[in-house]
């Protein structure tokens, strides 16, 4: 690993109320929430850091954050001397500020102390909902190269995603000249920089700062965001911003529908990220399981997590999570179920049974697409959860409707012959 990395300090946003991702984020904030049933979204950023040589890691929170500052302080802890570390930097009353986090800018601008006590020469800001695989080492090296005081990780767009990014314009030695936020289709004529049906050079929200640079410019700068305030302020400066290529794949799983369909396409055989990496796994906390325990089901194109029971059931391009349970005679199809916290005693399911609550996992019979299914859901027997493509959101007590998915949220129970 490049001895440069040593001065790198990697900065990984927390996220605010992660509205786009509601009700996932009722009760835990938007990086905490899990992936392909076995991880959480914030493990992706830090396995990317730790393969890249980035050991010093500054993790900024501040809403629903009680489950990923329990994840994170359970999963990640580095050898005494390596010298590296994962803090969580929550947002707080000081002497100079009594707000919380505005925005991403905000947020650093109210840690800077802290950032700047470990003495880095640069400082790698990350997001906490991209799903990706990128080795940091290369990125900071372009920057060095560049000598730049501000380098943005970019991938090609076309104009239905131009909308969704910040679109720059780089010269031919990759200098960025302009910057918008997130421009309106009427106002992208202008903006292309790349030939082909991906004209448009969008950034990542992945960004490498001089922290000289970041000091200064957060000092001066009132902006509370980078994409809106911080960057466009930057290159108006003067100050020598560059676009950093990057070609492999990259995610933005910050919306329900995204969410959805990302965890989907992993249990696919040619999945364009491959879970299965053996040079650079995805790390996350070990947990004591037993393997998953499938008796006389139709598995079809499903990603099993460790720890489920699943009997005489049939289920097809679905993601099961961990400890997971279904019953007899349940078909699932298209489902992410996240799975449970914990197994059900046998004192607690004969409790159950009295009151008439439904076991943790989906009863017999039940037959669910399309659907979320959150952590510790009680399915009962013989419920049905049909597709609702096409047809307009909805918000119910027990379920929620985005963008034609049906989504049980954590801890929710339906009742035996329940129809959604």
């Amino acid at each position: 690993m490049p001895s440069f990395m040593k001065d790198v300090l990697g900065v990984i946003m927390g996220g605010g109320a992660g509205t786009r991702l509601y009700p996932l984020t009722k009760l835990r904030a938007k990086p905490a929430v899990p992936l392909a049933g076995y991880y959480r979204l914030i493990d992706i950023p830090i396995s990317n850091c730790i393969h890249s040589g980035v050991n010093r890691i500054h993790i900024l929170t501040q809403f629903n954050s009680v489950s990923l500052h329990r994840h994170v302080t359970q999963t990640y802890r580095f050898d005494r001397f390596s010298g590296g570390w994962v803090q969580l930097l929550a947002a707080e009353q000081t002497p100079v500020s009594s707000s919380w986090y505005q925005g991403t800018a905000d947020a650093l601008r109210k840690q800077l102390y802290q950032i700047q006590v470990p003495r880095p020469e640069d400082v790698l800001i990350l997001s906490g909902d991209h799903l990706y695989r990128m080795d940091y080492s290369k990125f900071v090296q372009f920057h060095k190269e560049k000598e730049a005081d501000i380098t943005i990780a970019v991938k090609p767009a076309t104009a239905d995603e131009a909308t969704r990014f910040g679109i720059l314009k780089a010269d031919e030695a990759s200098r960025i000249h302009s910057f918008r936020e997130k421009p309106p289709m009427e106002e992208l004529d202008g903006l292309e920089s790349l030939p082909g049906d991906k004209p448009y050079m969008g950034s990542m929200g992945i960004y490498v700062f001089r922290t000289k640079t970041l000091v200064n410019i957060l000092r001066t700068e009132t902006g509370s965001d980078f994409g809106k305030h911080i960057i466009p302020a930057a290159i108006e400066k003067g100050l020598k911003v560059y676009a950093y290529p990057f070609g492999g794949y990259w995610e933005d799983i910050g919306t329900i529908r995204a969410f959805y369909e990302v965890n989907l396409e992993l249990a696919h055989p040619n999945a364009r990220f491959d879970l299965y990496q053996a040079e650079w796994p995805i790390y996350t906390r070990p947990r004591h399981l037993p393997g998953s325990r499938v008796i006389d089901s139709s598995l079809t194109q499903v990603l099993l997590a460790p720890g489920c029971q699943i009997e005489r059931a049939a289920i097809t391009g679905s993601v099961v999570g961990l400890r997971s349970v279904v019953h007899p005679g349940a078909h699932l199809h298209k489902v992410v179920m996240m799975g449970a916290d914990y197994y059900e005693t046998e004192a607690t399911k004969q409790e159950n049974s009295r009151v008439g609550l439904p076991n943790i996992g989906v009863g017999e019979g039940s037959v669910i697409e399309d659907a979320i299914l959150d952590k510790n859901a009680r399915i009962g027997r013989n419920v049905v959860i049909r597709s609702h493509k096409g047809q307009p959101d909805e918000e119910q007590e027990s379920y929620m409707i985005r963008d034609g998915i049906v989504v049980i949220p954590k801890n929710i129970t339906l009742p035996d012959g329940t129809i959604i």
